[in-house]
């Protein structure tokens, strides 16, 4: 219908009707700005439609799988085409807001006039008269405004806002069709119970969609518009008798018009509401899996690739209704959440961390903590919830991050490696090593500590002399700070940076003698990153959470991995063959994932943290462990976590159980796989002083334990796998198979020393 027709309109009224509207119209143009115009030209010299923001929509995360895990908006909406809209939907929204919305063009000449009448006698707006159109342009008006002023100006109840509607209003109806104003008008407006738009209304009031709203439900829908915080259901039964008693005005105005017959309205109003409120949970708080979400968070909010400025960044999560596919992995996550959950407890002051990442890739398929995420009661420091996301850097929520311990011996490994040590090249090693000369940075500078001395850890490995192999396997301290002077410090941060190697807090790596005992805080997402380079024979992968973002038009970006060879192949499969001697040889000797796998344990002097960093062909995972209230001042010493007491805290002891656990379950419907050989022409052999006769003398010693011996390490493995929940029916007894009685306290589950 033209604007014409629509002001024609006022003729048919009769000339009494056509007088009272120009009486009325000219104070209220006079107010308007317009008083030298006539009523006609008000209505048909028209401005341009008004300018329309995006709508905000919702932004959802999803898993690998497709399914939501946290979303994020500023107005909850999805935007839907009309065509998903159930076409009840659409007779019950117009018959109860603009009965004639088809059949006039714009201005609903009648119902306006006798609005028009009555606010005027009245002195201000006292009733609605409004088409749909005109709602639309409202709604518009308050959508885009930037401020506060601009939207008390889009709601005020004045004449001259209402002329200037109305205009806008004929001005949209020129711009679209009938049938694209009802569409836009069902996205934007808000039903109530924090819903915008129909979809919203759908899946909020009753679980549903827009496109499978029953007559019931759309009636109640389309009652709740005009008034939406009064029908708000979910505060409570009054507020939903109201919306029962709006749903059946909508029904008895359909069967009025004939869009229902009165049979099918009386046995709609005798219905119950029968709300089935659904939660809209938005942030990472509300996630089912929170540390994960709050690293795409960060990522999305930081990274200049989703917007020019952080407020561009933020309005767009907020706002932008995109659909952010990330790589999590249900299977995974709750992997590591159930491993870490069976041994350390959220009340627990040590805190355990898991992040897991697929080689060739760097795709994070997990982020687990001991800690529930979000704020302690009172905002008490110490309690069973964190608000920093404990797997990660700072960059991405996470704390200082702990010490990584021998783990960082590795990146030794692999530099010696590089220059073409063997596996059996070595030497002696003394009981304790000051670094007073020949360490020197990547500035050239010495950075000698003359007045440190360095010891092994213990549990892991003694002085005497080592082999490349062997001094990886026991994780010898003072072996790995000789060979890291004899590579050169310098080389071995190198290659450790090109790993991916940060630290946690984001600041420089601290180059100095203890570099290869892992000086450095770090976070498990970048060092499972980095030992998943040695799994891709040497390709290290930025690692990342977001696959692919489809914006609201439907457009996809996908975000390909970002990858790097950094490591000669053989090298890595040299590395690899050194790291898998760790599970038969080494720290982790007696726990085994039932599939090739390589890995290190780390612990630090003083036990202030612990880790373990490990990975198949198919996935690297790393973990920590350390006190959140600071390890220096609360070492992993005679302390109890979870249900189990530990004299001290090792690599092998909680961080390497956790990881078998979460990396057994995480891998079970992937098929085993081993890594490439290592070209033993060129890493085999090697030669180190006194090494033959010393591996001679231990079996000697380990020959003259005899059948006590072999006792005492069964009953020693079967421990580890009683520890690991993988022997049932089976028990610690209360004497060591020597006769030792064992002590009748928390510490009945230690092993014999």
């Amino acid at each position: 219908m033209s604007v014409l027709r629509s002001i024609g309109g006022l003729g048919v009224a009769g000339a009494l009707c056509g007088v009272l509207a120009a009486a009325m119209a000219a104070p209220a143009v006079s107010g308007a700005g317009i008083a030298a115009k006539s009523v006609a030209d008000v209505f048909v010299d028209l401005p341009p439609a008004p300018r329309e923001e995006p709508l905000a929509q919702v932004t959802r995360l999803r898993d690998r799988t497709g399914k939501t895990f946290a979303q994020f908006y500023e107005a909850n909406r999805t935007t839907v085409t009309l065509s998903k809209v159930a076409p009840v939907m659409r007779r019950a929204i117009v018959a109860i807001e603009d009965a004639r919305f088809y059949e006039h063009g714009g201005l609903d000449v009648k119902g306006t006039f006798r609005a028009l009448l009555t606010n005027t006698q009245a002195g201000g707006i006292r009733q609605g008269g409004s088409s749909l159109t005109q709602q639309l342009v409202k709604n518009i008006l308050v959508e885009s405004a930037h401020t506060e002023e601009e939207r008390d100006r889009a709601r005020a109840p004045s004449v001259g806002r209402k002329i200037t509607e109305l205009r806008l209003a004929l001005a949209l109806e020129k711009k679209y069709t009938k049938d694209q104003i009802l569409e836009k008008y069902l996205n934007i407006a808000y039903f109530g119970a924090g819903a915008h738009g129909v979809e919203a209304a759908a899946r909020r009031f009753f679980s549903t969609t827009a496109a499978d709203l029953t007559l019931t439900q759309a009636a109640t829908l389309a009652g709740a518009v005009r008034m939406p915080y009064s029908t708000d259901p979910s505060l409570g039964k009054a507020k939903q008798a109201r919306l029962k008693e709006r749903r059946d005005i909508v029904l008895d105005r359909m069967s009025g018009l004939g869009l229902i017959s009165h049979r099918e309205a009386e046995t709609a109003k005798r219905s119950r509401l029968d709300i089935k409120l659904r939660p809209e949970p938005g942030g990472c708080g509300q996630s089912l899996y929170p540390f994960y979400c709050l690293y795409v968070q960060r990522e999305l909010l930081t990274n200049p690739v989703f917007g020019n400025t952080a407020a561009e960044r933020r309005t767009r999560m907020a706002r932008g209704g995109l659909v952010i596919r990330t790589s999590l992995d249900p299977v995974a996550q709750r992997a590591a959440e159930d491993a870490i959950r069976r041994r350390v407890h959220p009340e627990d002051t040590e805190v355990a961390a898991e992040a897991m990442v697929s080689p060739n890739t760097g795709r994070i398929r997990a982020m687990a903590a001991s800690k529930e995420f979000g704020r302690n009661p009172g905002d008490r420091k110490n309690g069973p919830k964190t608000t920093f996301n404990l797997a990660a850097d700072v960059a991405h929520g996470g704390g200082m991050g702990f010490q990584a311990g021998s783990t960082f011996k590795a990146f030794t490994l692999a530099t010696a490696l590089k220059q073409g040590w063997r596996f059996g090249q070595g030497f002696q090693t003394p009981g304790s090593l000051v670094p007073s000369q020949g360490y020197r940075d990547c500035g050239g500078r010495p950075v000698n500590d003359p007045r440190a001395t360095v010891y092994n850890a213990g549990g892991e490995g003694s002085g005497g002399p080592h082999s490349l192999s062997t001094g990886t396997w026991k994780s010898v301290n003072i072996f790995y700070m000789m060979l890291e002077r004899k590579v050169g410090l310098c080389n071995v941060v190198k290659t450790a940076k090109a790993l991916g190697i940060t630290r946690a807090d984001g600041k420089p790596l601290r180059e100095v003698p203890t570099f290869t005992l892992g000086i450095n805080e770090m976070d498990p997402v970048t060092v499972a990153a980095a030992f998943a380079t040695f799994a891709a024979r040497g390709k290290y992968c930025r690692p990342l959470a977001i696959v692919e973002i489809v914006g609201r038009d439907g457009v996809r970006t996908r975000v390909p991995p970002a990858c790097e060879q950094v490591l000669d192949p053989e090298v890595a499969d040299a590395v690899n063959y050194v790291l898998s001697g760790v599970f038969t040889q080494g720290t982790m000797r007696g726990q085994s994932i039932g599939r090739p796998a390589a890995g290190k344990t780390g612990t630090n002097n003083g036990y202030t943290s612990a880790w373990f960093a490990g990975y198949t062909p198919d996935l690297a995972a790393a973990v920590s462990m350390g006190d959140i209230r600071g390890s220096y001042r609360f070492p992993l010493q005679n302390v109890q976590i979870g249900d189990d007491y530990y004299g001290s805290v090792q690599g092998a002891s909680l961080p390497g159980p956790i990881w078998v656990d979460s990396m057994q379950a995480a891998l079970r419907n992937t098929p085993a796989r081993g890594f490439p050989g290592p070209d033993m022409g060129r890493f085999g052999g090697g030669f180190t002083p006194g090494l033959k006769e010393a591996e001679e003398a231990e079996k000697r010693r380990e020959a003259g334990i005899g059948h006590a011996g072999a006792r005492r390490r069964d009953w020693f493995e079967r421990w580890l796998r009683h520890r690991r929940g993988n022997h049932a029916g089976w028990r610690p007894p209360h004497r060591f198979p020597d006769g030792r009685r064992l002590p009748r306290s928390p510490r009945d589950d230690r092993p014999p020393r």
